[in-house]
């Protein structure tokens, strides 16, 4: 809920404030999907499917599109601070709010290492010599100080950050559609005949291409940042469903033609070079088509992109906090804000990931990305199974209660969150069987038990209210009790079972 003068409700120490504008909640959305993941994570797609990694990168696309848009027709009618982490605290039951939100801040508190330490890699690609923790530890400081700044100068920050990788996402797409098909200076045009040449279209069979699906993956999250966004934006009914489907669409032609380029001017198994992570494969195009100065612009411009993607999950990973803290499950000191608007306790307490990349980028240098990677992928796949099974018991409750649909209804629901949360669940299950990834499930279960204890121990020495919960006030507003099996319900049903 908000108030008239625009941010949220509760005490003044604890609002949020709504300054972000349409256009930043775009490029903040795009800033947090485009990082490590298409530029240094594909080389590891790649080596998994071959030219048929295109294929992997359009289905994940239709996955994305499906969950960014049944997030944008929930936070649309909820637009709280917490996003997905409340509506599942609301549609699934309190234990899954929990669940949800601690769960997406450990992932996104392990990405931001990821991408700084991936920031680190890229600057060796100039300067050998320089230690990785020392890289690390520069950039962990520049995104700390942008973060406890004003949230309408970490969206314009980010913007522009933003907009410098998507701009040469374009020129890399172009520049490479011109190598292909009439060649550069210094360059003969390379035609198609790498996409078909060495093994065929489908090097390692249709698995292959499901396995590369995992790694894609980890290309595509970050697109429900535009849904934690909504506590901030200036308009979140306008602009929230806008910005959700404009990102996707823009990242699934992006990636689908950036990957297309790649793999077309050069032989897969060269710019994988088995799954390397010592350079990304877009610098290795532009290097081996020999493009003057085109290897190290590019580099630059993926530095920006991890450092841009870092910048947006350590403001994730505040927003979780701050909405925990609303809900009783984190220290109500991580609920308070600066005069500026930011979470700061919060972000001190985010900044583990930061300290966890340089103690890692000391012992085990690039290896720790692939680390990193693995834990991150599971839990974001489950968190992003809750939002479609959130979603599917948003669409079930309001039929019930006789609420208004939301402005912004997913096209083909429940099927296609159906198909997409199968989906998921699938690929989920494979990452027990591709290498270097195996940790995901030796943390990744132990975690989650961990995490439900926790939840029950927290709740019963707390009793577990029912404050800022969107749903039971809207219910309550509507004049309707009827029972919900997800949320306790208004003083008259007390006593229903709510946390089956």
């Amino acid at each position: 809920m908000a108030e008239p003068d625009g941010v949220t409700t509760g005490a003044a120490e604890h609002q949020l404030h709504r300054r972000l504008t349409g256009r930043q909640l775009t490029m903040i959305g795009l800033g947090g999907a485009i990082g490590t993941g298409l530029f240094l994570g594909s080389a590891l797609a790649i080596s998994q499917a071959g030219p048929a990694t295109i294929i992997a990168f359009v289905v994940v696309a239709l996955v994305a599109l499906v969950i960014a848009w049944a997030l944008a027709e929930m936070v649309t009618v909820h637009p709280t601070a917490g996003a997905f982490g409340t509506i599942a605290h609301s549609y699934l039951g309190r234990w899954a709010g929990f669940v949800t939100r601690w769960t997406y801040w450990t992932i996104q508190v392990i990405a931001v290492g990821g991408e700084v330490i991936a920031a680190g890699i890229y600057v060796q690609y100039w300067w050998p010599t320089v230690p990785l923790w020392l890289a690390v530890v520069v950039f962990s400081v520049a995104l700390i100080v942008v973060n406890a700044a004003t949230v309408r100068f970490f969206g314009e920050f980010e913007y522009w950050l933003s907009m410098i990788k998507v701009s040469a996402i374009v020129v890399f797409i172009l520049l490479g559609i011109l190598l292909i098909t009439v060649g550069l200076p210094g360059a003969p045009a390379t035609g198609v005949d790498n996409l078909t040449s060495d093994g065929g279209f489908f090097p390692m069979g249709l698995s292959g291409v499901f396995l590369a699906m995992v790694f894609v993956v980890f290309s595509f999250i970050g697109t429900e940042v535009v849904s934690v966004t909504a506590a901030e934006a200036e308009n979140p009914t306008r602009d929230v469903p806008r910005a959700a489907r404009q990102m996707v669409v823009r990242l699934a032609i992006f990636y689908v033609l950036a990957i297309a380029v790649v793999l077309t001017i050069a032989p897969w198994s060269q710019t994988a070079q088995g799954g390397s992570l010592d350079a990304s494969p877009f610098v290795r195009v532009l290097d081996a088509a020999q493009v003057p100065g085109g290897a190290s612009l590019m580099n630059f411009v993926i530095l920006t992109a991890a450092l841009s993607s870092a910048n947006t999950n350590l403001y994730l990973t505040t927003r979780m906090l701050h909405s925990l803290a609303g809900h009783g499950y984190a220290p109500a000191a991580l609920g308070k804000v600066s005069r500026s608007g930011a979470p700061r306790n919060a972000l001190v307490l985010s900044t583990a990931g930061l300290a966890i990349a340089a103690a890692l980028s000391v012992n085990q240098g690039a290896d720790a990305y692939l680390a990193l990677f693995g834990i991150s992928v599971f839990g974001a796949l489950v968190v992003w199974m809750m939002i479609l099974a959130s979603h599917a018991r948003f669409r079930l409750l309001r039929r019930q209660h006789g609420l208004p649909d939301s402005p912004a209804r997913m096209w083909g629901a429940p099927v296609t969150t159906g198909l997409a949360f199968l989906f998921l669940g699938a690929v989920l299950v494979s990452t027990a069987f591709i290498d270097g990834l195996q940790i995901a499930w030796k943390v990744g279960i132990p975690f989650f038990v961990l995490l439900v204890i926790a939840y029950f121990v927290t709740a019963s020495r707390r009793g577990d209210s029912t404050s800022n919960d969107p749903l039971r006030d809207e219910i309550a507003l509507s004049g309707r009790g009827a029972s919900r099996g997800g949320a306790e319900e208004p003083e008259a049903a007390a006593g229903r079972p709510d946390d089956a």
